[in-house]
Order: C-alpha cells, then sequence, then structure tokens
C-alpha cells in the first residue's frame, strides 16, 4: 500500500501563498486533499476559516492565493492573467484569462506537489472555488488529463477559453442564485458541453454568495459525500444513515463498476470494497457543519 506522505508548505513553491489544514482530530490520517479558490478581490484567509469549519473526515485543505494582486485602492487578489472592466457597468471583469493561476493549480499544487511528493492520485483530489475562484478550479479541471475527485463552483461558470472537443470526466457542482447570477443556462449549456457530469443547484435568493444556511450548503456536503473517499470507516460520533435502500443500491452499483479490470486496476482495488452512507449534522460554535458521507473502504 502506497504511502501518502502529510502535504506541508515545503511540498510547493516558497512564491506561493497558502495555508494547510490538516484532517480534524477524529481522522487518523489523510485520504483526500480540498484545495480551496478564494473569490475576486479576497485573500486566503477567509478560505482557510472555511477549510476549519468544513472538518472534513481524511480531508486536508489548502487555502490558496491568488497570484495576483489588485490595484492598491481595491486590495486583495485575483485569478485573472488581466485586469479589465465592463464599460457599462464599471464591474471588473472575472473572465480574463487563467493560464497563470492554471499553471500555479495544475503543476505547482497538483502534479508536482500532491501527486509526486506527496503520492496523491488525482482522483483523490478536490477543488472548491468562488466566483473567479470557481472559475480558476473549472479552468484547472479542464486542462488536467486525469479525472479529479470533483469541482463545486459557487457562482462560477466556465471561462471563454475553455473549450473543448472531449468532455471532461470530473463531475462538477455548480451553485447560484435565482436572479442576479452568472450561471445563466446559456453557462449551464456550456459546462455540460465541456464537462460530462455537471449537477446544478439554483438558491432560492438573488446573487451568487456563499452559502448562508443549512438547505443551500446540504448539497455541497451530499456532493463531498459521493466523492471523498475514507480507510478509516466511520468517523467516531457519527450517525449512520438507516435508509437502506439506496445504500445498497450503491453498493451494487459499486460492484458493477469494479467489476472492470481496467477501472479496477486503475483504483488499485485488491479486494471487494463495502459501501455505506452516514449522515453527521452537528453545531460548533454556531456555525453549521454537517455532511452525507459515502464511505467507500478502498485498499490503494
Amino acid at each position: 500500500m502506497p504511502t501518502l506522505h502529510p502535504v506541508v508548505q515545503a511540498d510547493f513553491p516558497t512564491s506561493l501563498v497558502l495555508s494547510i489544514t490538516p484532517p480534524p482530530a477524529l481522522s487518523s490520517h489523510t485520504t483526500n486533499v480540498l484545495i480551496l479558490l478564494h473569490g475576486l478581490g479576497d485573500t486566503a484567509v477567509s478560505f482557510t476559516s472555511l477549510g476549519k469549519q468544513l472538518a472534513l473526515p481524511e480531508t486536508t485543505c489548502i487555502s490558496l492565493q491568488a497570484p495576483t494582486p489588485l490595484p492598491l485602492e481595491l486590495g486583495g487578489f485575483h485569478w485573472g492573467d488581466d485586469i479589465t472592466f465592463d464599460q457599462a457597468s464599471g464591474q471588473m471583469d472575472f473572465d480574463t484569462g487563467f493560464n497563470k493561476a492554471v499553471k500555479i493549480i495544475k503543476q505547482d499544487i497538483i502534479e508536482n506537489g500532491l501527486i509526486k511528493k506527496c503520492g496523491y492520485k488525482a482522483r483523490e483530489i478536490m477543488l472548491f472555488g468562488f466566483g473567479q475562484g470557481a472559475m480558476a478550479a473549472l479552468a484547472t479541471a479542464a486542462s488536467v488529463a486525469e479525472e479529479l475527485g470533483g469541482i463545486v463552483s459557487i457562482g462560477g461558470p466556465l471561462a471563454s477559453s475553455n473549450i473543448s472537443a472531449k468532455a471532461v470526466k470530473t463531475p462538477v457542482l455548480v451553485l447560484g442564485g435565482s436572479s442576479s447570477t452568472l450561471i445563466t443556462r446559456t453557462a449551464l449549456d456550456k459546462l455540460k458541453a465541456a464537462f460530462q457530469n455537471v449537477e446544478y443547484q439554483k438558491w432560492n435568493r438573488a446573487g451568487d454568495g456563499m452559502p448562508r444556511n443549512r438547505d443551500e450548503m446540504l448539497p455541497i456536503m451530499r456532493f463531498f459525500a459521493r466523492q471523498l473517499r475514507s480507510r478509516a470507516g466511520v468517523p467516531e460520533g457519527s450517525v449512520e444513515n438507516v435508509n437502506v435502500g439506496p445504500a445498497d443500491k450503491a453498493q451494487r452499483l459499486e460492484k458493477q463498476r469494479l467489476s472492470r479490470p481496467d477501472l479496477k486496476q486503475a483504483l488499485h482495488h485488491e479486494e471487494k470494497t463495502h459501501r455505506f452512507e452516514l449522515l453527521y449534522v452537528g453545531c460548533r460554535q454556531d456555525k453549521w457543519q454537517f455532511w452525507q458521507y459515502n464511505i467507500l473502504k478502498v485498499k490503494r
């Protein structure tokens, strides 16, 4: 069984500004990595707090700061290759190219850091982005040859330059408001043309801000439930979901998938797997923490 090395700052170039949040104490080791990409004009600090609040089992969170500072009067950082303003609205244009950001995320973080130095597989790495950070996440997934664990995009459409003739396998969850949103029908159609598996969640409010309550956050945690992996089993203090039917179905589907020799070899499964669902809902310091977590015990 290959050893996964703990993720540390030394695994990445010193020019990058990032913070690393290890798994919560209930996890004895890390099986997944979640890369957090903040929105336009923000810094890595806010998503460092998000990683701690999520407290996903067996998951190390990396909050990466965008590479380019905005002009002094604006403050914060941005992911784009350039800075342009919409002449009609006066607002900054989110979509100014993501070549620089993709190179950093893909090469410096994922390929050279997490895969080569730490021993992770692409399937064990997920991206979570807000606004322009979500666009950078989608652009990265579109450029990576292997399937990543998944992309969570809050208010981030696909950049105009990311048009591929072959649909990407990495699963995508995209979320946005019911109005005043960048996730328009045209944006959704473009995403579905570029990615094979796109799930859309429309919030019952205007705008594409971060989730404000349990109902808005729950689709994200369910997505994590489907995509995150575990080698330790049920986290202590969790409550198992008694809805046996879907779990049985999921287990049967997993066995069917693993019956394919190519997939079985790719995932390094050496024995039958066991999948079951559990639902954990908690509250810590007035901040909701909740997930529906599919445990897929694998032998690497």
